[in-house]
């Protein structure tokens, strides 16, 4: 998962950098609104973590002024404590969540796992697609009951498939929302990740859950 940090703490940020790249996710950071706003608007992020009180856009206005060009990533508020009329105009701006400052790191991840679950159609940290089941929360996958180890990258891009079941997801997509851009989008870095995957979960099944659809992508489905 891709998110954007946008906040003018440079050593917060740098911290909320480190644990989310740590935590499996790819992080960009903007440290005022101007260029948040910029980011928000070019490229595909899952979510946003968005400060208020920012340095040349403020963020009520940053979020303001994506929900009015119809730009849909969910976004989690990070306000100063004691700033209720701040969260309540967050929220009725279209935020999908506030956070208050100071807050313990396990559960802004727990919030930001919530809203990017949510913003995809999935209530449940827990992914079942027949006999494959993928827990969020442990970052653990089964299929008919028997755990599989995955790398971080692998799990990622299962995870990523898995909360779009059924839709066709392509590698173009696939390389933008999660991995870093050392990767380039022409390659097979997607390709191979995908082998390992199915090495893994569909080896040995009498059904392949990962399927290719030819010049489309690959789409992660269970029995009709």
């Amino acid at each position: 998962m891709r998110i954007l940090v946008i906040e003018d703490e440079k050593r917060l940020a740098a911290i909320l950098k480190k644990g989310l790249e740590e935590s499996g996710f790819v992080v960009d950071v903007a440290l005022d609104g101007e260029d948040g706003l910029f980011m928000a608007r070019t490229y595909p992020y899952d979510a946003v973590l968005l400060d208020i009180l920012l340095p040349k856009v403020d963020g009520l206005t940053v979020l303001k002024k994506l929900r009015a060009e119809k730009i849909g990533v969910p976004v989690l508020m990070l306000t100063a404590k004691g700033e209720l009329e701040d969260r309540v105009r967050g929220l009725n701006l279209g935020a999908d969540d506030y956070l208050v400052k100071p807050f313990d790191f396990s559960e802004l991840l727990a919030r930001l796992n919530t809203v990017i679950r949510r913003s995809m159609g999935k209530a449940s940290p827990i992914i079942i697609i027949d006999d494959l089941s993928l827990d969020m929360s442990a970052k653990t996958v089964t299929r008919s009951g028997k755990e599989i180890n995955l790398s971080a990258k692998e799990y990622n891009l299962l995870e990523y498939l898995a909360l779009n079941s059924g839709r066709v997801v392509g590698r173009t997509e696939l390389t933008e929302h999660l991995y870093d851009t050392e990767f380039d989008l022409d390659s097979n870095v997607i390709d191979v990740y995908i082998n390992y995957l199915r090495n893994k979960i569909d080896k040995g099944c009498d059904r392949q859950l990962i399927v290719t659809v030819r010049g489309a992508g690959y789409v992660l489905k269970g029995e009709q």
